[in-house]
C-alpha cells in the first residue's frame, strides 16, 4: 500500500456492529470541526504533553471543556476515570454528546473506556498522538483501564465514531517514544506475511529516521492489518487473540517493572521470548526467530531486559493476564512468518526459561 508523503489515506473500519473512518493525513484533525458540527457537548481528555505542545492546532471554541491527563500508565486508572465522570456529570453530558481524546494509548484507552461506559456508550473521537496508538490502540474498540492486579484488566468494547491520525504528532515525539510504536508494526508483520517483514528490514533506516513517506505507508498498512482481524473476529472470539502476540510476556514485564519501559518496549521484549518459548516447544524454527530478534534490534528496540528480573514473578503476572483461561496461560505464538498459533499447553517451567533468554 504505497502512498506517497502527503497523500491523505482512509481506511473504513467495518465490523458486524459498526462501520467507522479512519484517515491518515498531515492534516486530518484539519476535519474535527466538520465532525463536531451539531454536537451540543465536546469534552476533550487531553494528554498535557500534547497541550502543551500543540495547543494552537486546537482552538479552545472547539470544545466545551478540556481535561488534562498526565502521561503514563499511572493515569489509565479508576481514579482517573472517576475524576471523569464527575466532569462528565457536571456538563451533564447525554448520548448525543461527544468526548475527543487526544494522546497516545493511555489516553485513549480511558477515554474510549469511560465514553463506553457512561450512559452505557456515548461517541468519542480518537485522535491518536504517538506512533504506538495510531498502528494499534487507535483501531478495533478495545478500550480498558489498569488494575493493582495488571493490565488492561478492566475494559470494554467501544468504537470510535472516527479515528484522526495526524502524522504532524509525530514530528514531536521524543524519539524514544517513536522507536517504541515500532514494536506493534513488527508485531504486524510477523503475524501476516514476510513481504511485509522484508519491507521493515529493506527500509529500516528511513523508519528509524521518521521519514515522512516510510511512515505514512508504514500506519497505513498496520492499520489495514488491525482492520482486517478486527472485522472478522470483532469481540475476540477467536482470530483477534493472535494479536496478543509479544503481549503475554510483555505485559507481565510491564506490570513487575510498574511501567518504567514503555509499552512497545515490552512488547519486543515478549515478542522475542515468545519465540524462544515456540522454538523450544518445537513450534517456531530458531531461523525465524533470529531474524525476528534481529529486526527489533535493528528499529532500535531492545532485546534483553535492562536489569535482571526474577523470571517466577513475570510467570506469576502472566497468571493474572486478561487472555488466562481455565487457570491456563494462553499464548499467540508463531509457527512461521504469517502462521500464528493459540495455544494453552506450555508448562510453567517452559514459559521461565523462555523469560531467561532476556535476562541480560
Amino acid at each position: 500500500m504505497p502512498i506517497s508523503a502527503n497523500q491523505p489515506a482512509r481506511i473504513t473500519v467495518r465490523t458486524a456492529t459498526i462501520a467507522y473512518d479512519v484517515w491518515i493525513s498531515p492534516e486530518a484533525i484539519s476535519q474535527l470541526s466538520v465532525l463536531l458540527e451539531g454536537v451540543r457537548t465536546r469534552i476533550a481528555v487531553v494528554d498535557a504533553n500534547v497541550a502543551r505542545l500543540h495547543a494552537a492546532h486546537f482552538p479552545p471554541a472547539l470544545f466545551s471543556r478540556v481535561e488534562l491527563i498526565e502521561p503514563g500508565e499511572t493515569s489509565k486508572s479508576l481514579p482517573t476515570a472517576e475524576r471523569l465522570y464527575s466532569v462528565l456529570a457536571d456538563a451533564r453530558v447525554e448520548r448525543g454528546d461527544m468526548l475527543i481524546a487526544i494522546g497516545g494509548g493511555v489516553v485513549t484507552d480511558l477515554a474510549g473506556f469511560v465514553a463506553g461506559t457512561w450512559l452505557r456508550g456515548i461517541r468519542y473521537i480518537s485522535i491518536p498522538t504517538t506512533l504506538e496508538a495510531a498502528i494499534d490502540a487507535s483501531v478495533g474498540g478495545k478500550t480498558a483501564i489498569n488494575h493493582a492486579a495488571g493490565k488492561n484488566l478492566i475494559g470494554v468494547f467501544h468504537h470510535p465514531s472516527t479515528v484522526l491520525i495526524d502524522t504532524r504528532f509525530l514530528a514531536t515525539l521524543p524519539r524514544r517514544d517513536l522507536i517504541a510504536g515500532l514494536a506493534e508494526s513488527v508485531k504486524h508483520a510477523l503475524l501476516t506475511t514476510p513481504a511485509f517483514v522484508a519491507w521493515h528490514e529493506t527500509h529500516a533506516e528511513l523508519i528509524r529516521d521518521g521519514d515522512t513517506g516510510a511512515m505514512n505507508e508504514l500506519i497505513a498498512r498496520n492499520i489495514q492489518v488491525k482492520t482486517d482481524v478486527v472485522a472478522r473476529d470483532e469481540r475476540e472470539a477467536g482470530l483477534r487473540a493472535i494479536l496478543n502476540y509479544g503481549h503475554t510476556i510483555g505485559h507481565a514485564i510491564e506490570h513487575v517493572l510498574e511501567y518504567e519501559l514503555r509499552h512497545g518496549e515490552c512488547v519486543a521484549l515478549g515478542i522475542v521470548a515468545e519465540n524462544a518459548l515456540a522454538v523450544a516447544a518445537g513450534i517456531l524454527d530458531p531461523t525465524t526467530a533470529t531474524r525476528a530478534r534481529a529486526l527489533l534490534h535493528t528499529l532500535g528496540l531492545p532485546t534483553a531486559l535492562p536489569r535482571p528480573v526474577d523470571a517466577e514473578a513475570l510467570l506469576e503476572a502472566c497468571r493474572v493476564d486478561k487472555k488466562v483461561r481455565s487457570g491456563k496461560v494462553r499464548f499467540a505464538l508463531l509457527r512461521g512468518i504469517g502462521a500464528p498459533v493459540i495455544v494453552d499447553h506450555l508448562s510453567d517451567a517452559e514459559i521461565v526459561g523462555a523469560i531467561r533468554t532476556i535476562q541480560p
